[in-house]
């Protein structure tokens, strides 16, 4: 019966190893965007921003006795 020799230096350094790369892992999934994710986001949302106030309707324009929602 031969027991496999281990190193506990290098055991316990692997596996620090790996607990630090998990950890990395998990906050890649939290806070991992990439400025370049960052700025693409921020130009769609003013592009959506700028379509939808120049699609807008202005109701001040209109006189008071001229409305066509239907309410008086």
């Amino acid at each position: 019966m031969s027991a496999e020799i281990v190193n506990l230096r290098q055991a316990r350094k692997s596996k620090l190893r790996s607990e630090k790369e998990r950890q990395a892992e998990q906050n890649r999934i939290s806070f991992g965007r990439t400025r370049q994710e960052k700025s693409l986001t921020g130009a769609l949302n003013e592009k959506a921003a700028k379509a939808l106030d120049q699609g807008r309707i202005e109701k001040a324009d209109a006189p008071p006795g001229d409305r066509q929602d239907g309410g008086d």
